[in-house]
């Protein structure tokens, strides 16, 4: 709870039901994972970089942008701040998806308990007001 407690956690809905959600949480509050933990080693970012995800579409709603909005929405709530994660270099769909559709730039690349991971990240720009 500690991990996702200190950050912002979007949702999106379709009609009644869970259609997505987009997971934050700090870096203090998350590196006890191992993963999170060998993530930082390839890739740290700045200081004020957080971890991004999971983010989880609902089978049904998928390909219809929910992705995109939720990730939009998570930029808004934390301007200027870079987001770091990590996917499974076999997640083809999901590493194209994250690098071509959202931006996303690889950082890295690191190997836990027999699996691949590419680590990624981005900055959320920061709008200024008119």
């Amino acid at each position: 709870m500690a991990a996702i407690g200190d950050m912002p956690v979007v949702i999106a809905r379709a009609e009644q039901r869970l259609a997505g959600v987009l997971i934050s949480s700090s870096i203090q509050a998350a590196e006890r994972s191992p993963v999170i933990a060998e993530m930082l080693k390839t890739y740290r970012g700045d200081p004020t970089a957080y971890i991004y995800g999971p983010i989880c579409i609902d089978r049904r709603e998928r390909g219809l942008g929910i992705a995109e909005m939720l990730f939009a929405r998570l930029k808004a709530e934390l301007p200027g701040r870079e987001g770091i994660l990590f996917i499974r270099r076999d997640n083809v769909a999901s590493l194209r998806v994250h690098q071509n559709k959202l931006g996303m730039v690889s950082r890295g690349d690191f190997d836990l308990n027999g699996a691949a991971y590419t680590v990624l990240s981005y900055r959320a720009a920061v709008v200024s007001g008119g």
